[in-house]
């Protein structure tokens, strides 16, 4: 499968519309001579237009240069990245292709929705050294729908060799003739149209505790691909994405149907615990590899065993992944979120409630200096700083400096909890290693980073628990 990335912009003519002279956009100095083509599309979604929504489009497309499968998925800013197969004889979607979007359609079939056949005249615009710098392409488009045809006719101008200066400046030229910003995100949509609004369920106005909820099973969604390519930034992501949404459904009780919400705290660990058996060794790794070039063979040993811990952790994680359980829980997740039960009129109430037991159980951790103890109030602050992280966008600054006073917090005690995980770590494997000395060495290091910690503890405390950053959670 090819894979690129297309920066365009689009937009609506009228009927008639004669493309203005470009040269002087930017570094435009001539037109280049227009190619011609005939394209015949067919996009294809699951009944409730999931990959519409998504923002995804899968078609079969013949006709023009390019002609094959392709799958348009968002990319950064104004670009989008598209996945590219050869044809195939059929209307049966390519497996690599239903892979690239299993976790948005799971178990639903994908069938065709629309057929869209464009004539379209395209021009490409050339500088000086005659590159190409953008392609102008003019569509007469007729699409065919359950709903019935429709035909219209279109611009689009996508970067080649140019920058965003020459959309810019082509931009201005195209609409001082009669051109305006196209009024949807894409052809599909269009064409779809009052089907695709029917089908947009999301409210537009919900409460906080759903809109975070919501995030959560978003980010959750967004991160599948770069947990599945291996990217370590996405498996944190995507595991405070589930640690999130499991401590709402915790703190805010009464917002969501107990029953649902009960399974899928289950679920959610689940994931979680598999997301951190890859996380936890990677962060360990770097951490106590940073301390160890004075010993190479303990550097050594610790690197084979979290090596591979992470590794047996990746491959019970991308498992997962693979699973029916998990398509099962993101079904969850959509039905929790999207039929809530009724508003919770003591939900902000709560939040305060669990940053009072994180309260106390810190203390109690404090007073009897056990490091379990420790570890639970650590857990607790998490709990109670995703609660806090609902409501403090309406708060305003005490909101945002409550969220950082116990964001540190929780950093104090999340490292103290690192090194007496390091120490585990390390004690297990000295046992096998020839000579335990170096291994010694940084287990009194750690030791003595669990101490550091614990001195700072009084400070994020009391910066936590001041009465400016509260007051509004009462």
């Amino acid at each position: 499968m090819q894979t690129a990335t297309e920066t365009e912009r689009k937009y609506d003519v009228p009927a008639g519309f004669s493309l203005p002279p470009l040269a002087g956009a930017a570094e435009v100095v001539r037109h280049g001579e227009a190619d011609t083509h005939d394209l015949d599309a067919t996009y294809f979604d699951t009944e409730d237009l999931r990959l519409a929504h998504h923002r995804r489009t899968l078609r079969r497309r013949t006709g023009g240069e390019d002609a094959g499968w392709h799958l348009k998925t968002p990319g950064d800013g104004a670009s989008r990245t598209e996945h590219r197969l050869p044809l195939t004889d059929g209307d049966d979607v390519p497996a690599e292709l239903i892979a690239e979007v299993r976790t948005i359609v799971r178990t639903r079939p994908l069938r065709p929705v629309a057929r869209l056949r464009t004539h379209r005249v395209e021009t490409p615009l050339r500088d000086a050294d005659d590159r190409i710098l953008a392609l102008i392409a003019q569509d007469e488009v007729r699409a065919d729908t359950d709903d019935g045809e429709q035909r219209w006719q279109e611009l689009e101008v996508e970067l080649v060799d140019g920058g965003p200066e020459v959309l810019d400046a082509v931009e201005g030229l195209l609409c001082a003739a009669g051109a305006t910003p196209a009024a949807g995100p894409s052809k599909l949509a269009r064409a779809l149209g009052d089907r695709l609004a029917a089908t947009d369920h999301r409210d537009k106005k919900i409460n906080p505790v759903l809109r975070y909820a919501r995030e959560q099973r978003e980010a959750v969604e967004d991160e599948d691909a770069g947990v599945r390519a291996g990217s370590a930034e996405a498996v944190h992501k995507m595991r405070v994405a589930t640690r999130r949404l499991r401590s709402t459904l915790k703190t805010f009780k009464g917002s969501f149907d107990p029953e649902r919400a009960t399974a899928l705290k289950t679920e959610l660990k689940w994931l979680a615990d598999r997301l951190g058996a890859v996380r936890d060794g990677q962060v360990l790794s770097h951490k106590l590899l940073a301390v160890a070039g004075e010993f190479p063979e303990v550097a050594a040993g610790i690197r084979e065993r979290l090596d591979a811990d992470v590794a047996r952790g990746r491959e019970e994680l991308v498992a997962a992944l693979d699973s029916d359980r998990y398509l099962a829980l993101l079904d969850a997740m959509d039905e929790l979120v999207d039929d809530p039960a009724p508003d919770d009129a003591d939900a902000r109430r709560r939040a305060g409630k669990a940053l009072r037991k994180a309260d106390r159980l810190l203390d109690e951790a404090t007073a009897d200096e056990v490091d379990g103890e420790l570890h639970e109030a650590r857990k607790a602050y998490k709990q109670a700083r995703y609660g806090v992280e609902v409501y403090a966008p309406g708060a305003g600054k005490p909101g945002k400096r409550l969220v950082k006073a116990l964001t540190a917090l929780q950093d104090v005690l999340g490292g103290h909890q690192d090194s007496v995980v390091a120490r585990e770590v390390l004690r297990e494997v000295a046992r096998t290693a020839p000579d335990a000395f170096g291994y010694g060495v940084l287990y009194g290091r750690q030791e003595q980073v669990g101490e550091a910690t614990l001195r700072e503890l009084p400070a994020a405390i009391k910066a936590s628990r001041r009465t400016k950053v509260r007051a509004w959670l009462r």
